[in-house]
């Protein structure tokens, strides 16, 4: 069995692009600078909280902070 390699898509142009390239994942050094501009801009965005046990495990054992323990009139 021969192993071909991972073809994808440029993630900026969407053109196809192989493993083997040289700018792999991207299809030229323009479309990783672009793609690098957005990362910088903060056009990319994390879209919804990342829900993983591990990292609350033992969150309600900690104190609340930013004023969660204001005292009520």
């Amino acid at each position: 069995m021969t192993t071909k390699g991972k073809i994808l898509r440029c993630p900026t142009c969407r053109t196809i692009v192989t493993q083997k390239d040289e700018s792999f994942p991207f299809c030229s050094d323009r479309c990783r600078v672009l793609d690098l501009g957005k990362w910088a801009s903060g056009a990319y965005r994390i879209s919804s909280p990342v829900l993983d046990p591990d990292v609350f495990e033992g969150l309600g054992s900690q104190p609340q902070l930013h004023g969660e323990h204001d005292e009520e009139d």
